[in-house]
């Protein structure tokens, strides 16, 4: 039976293209797929969201502090203030389920007061909010968690995690079955420091091979000190591109190369490359040991470089329908929303009586 869902986003960029991370797009997919399916999905989101979602936007995008604590503390104030908004809208709104998708603390400490269940998918590391927001939900929610690096990690504070991976549109990121002649290595992503763009390069240019990459440039300094240097012949920034340019550009590429400087939780870049036929060579961290196997891609140990270029080298001789088939039986869109489908059917089922609603929106006392 359709279910009426409450998709709660993260609110620090709009949901829709271009993206500006994987949590934008796996939402947007996400929201998205449900509706596709007949569910009446209501998306609390930033403004300027997708309209064909038919979001309710509750605020302006509150964007990144970088480091700024004048920033920090306003959009500490403004997001507190929209969540807030969000669960009022939510309590009242008849809803059957809540999928908290946001990476604040607010919605999980404020699922006691809503009348519905709610479930929370975990997308990043725990980090002190987000934890300290898991410790106080309502007791007995069921969490998930998008790869099984990720669930060993919250395994401490959520012991049972359910893994639903996280899943592209397989015809966009359509399988390109020979590089373009111009022979380039390709990478995609925000253009910060976490990332590891600087390192992309250095491992290109070390490789020998051309590096085009892309992706929004929300951080102004690392991109003066770091990136314009590095800019040549051989390294081309190519923009902030939408999911077709970018599926043609990663179709075209000998490899995707892969840089992260943290524990990336998933990376669905790595699923976008694959899809396109596209090797992968990156940083063998986080969740990135998961998706790639050693007939789709080359791993290197974290931040080195010079291992970095050797797995290039490496990678751009692998099979490419070989990447393309762990891509369809894996990070589908469409598998990963029948995964969230029957989590919602396993919450339901166990779902407790409807209670009154109280206001508990209040944080604790340092």
């Amino acid at each position: 039976m359709p279910l009426k869902i409450a998709v709660i986003a993260h609110l620090k960029f709009p949901i829709g293209q271009p993206y500006l991370g994987g949590l934008e797009m796996h939402t947007h997919h996400l929201a998205g797929a449900l509706r596709a399916r007949g569910h009446r999905v209501t998306l609390f989101a930033s403004e300027g969201s997708d309209p064909a979602l038919v979001p309710n936007p509750v605020c302006p995008p509150t964007g990144d502090a970088l480091g700024d604590p004048v920033a920090c503390e306003r959009i500490e104030r403004a997001e507190l203030a929209a969540y807030e908004r969000i669960m009022e809208a939510v309590a009242r709104g008849g809803f059957d389920i809540v999928h908290n998708n946001s990476l604040h603390d607010l919605p999980l400490r404020a699922s006691h007061t809503l009348p519905v269940p709610m479930t929370t998918a975990l997308h990043t590391p725990p980090f002190e909010s987000l934890a300290e927001g898991v410790r106080a939900a309502k007791p007995g929610m069921i969490f998930a968690a998008v790869s099984p690096s990720l669930a060993q990690e919250w395994q401490p504070l959520v012991p049972d995690a359910r893994v639903i991976g996280n899943g592209i549109d397989l015809s966009t990121f359509a399988f390109s079955p020979k590089a373009d002649p111009a022979g380039y290595v390709f990478w995609s992503g925000r253009i910060v420091p976490e990332k590891g763009t600087h390192l992309a390069i250095d491992a290109a240019r070390r490789a020998g091979i051309p590096l085009r990459f892309a992706g929004p440039q929300p951080n102004p300094r690392y991109w003066n000190e770091w990136i314009a240097p590095r800019l040549g012949a051989d390294a081309a920034y190519v923009g902030h591109l939408s999911h077709r340019e970018l599926a043609h550009q990663l179709g075209g590429a000998r490899a995707a190369i892969v840089s992260p400087r943290w524990e990336e939780p998933f990376g669905l870049v790595v699923a976008e490359a694959l899809a396109c036929g596209t090797p992968v060579a990156a940083f063998g961290r986080g969740a990135i040991p998961d998706i790639v196997d050693r007939f789709s891609g080359a791993l290197a140990p974290a931040d080195d470089v010079a291992a970095l270029a050797r797995a290039i080298q490496r990678a751009v001789g692998l099979d490419r329908r070989a990447c393309r088939r762990r891509a369809e039986t894996l990070y589908d869109a469409q598998v990963m929303t029948d995964g969230y489908e029957e989590l919602y059917r396993e919450v339901l089922a166990g779902a407790p009586a409807q209670s009154s609603r109280v206001a508990l929106f209040e944080r604790p006392a340092a």
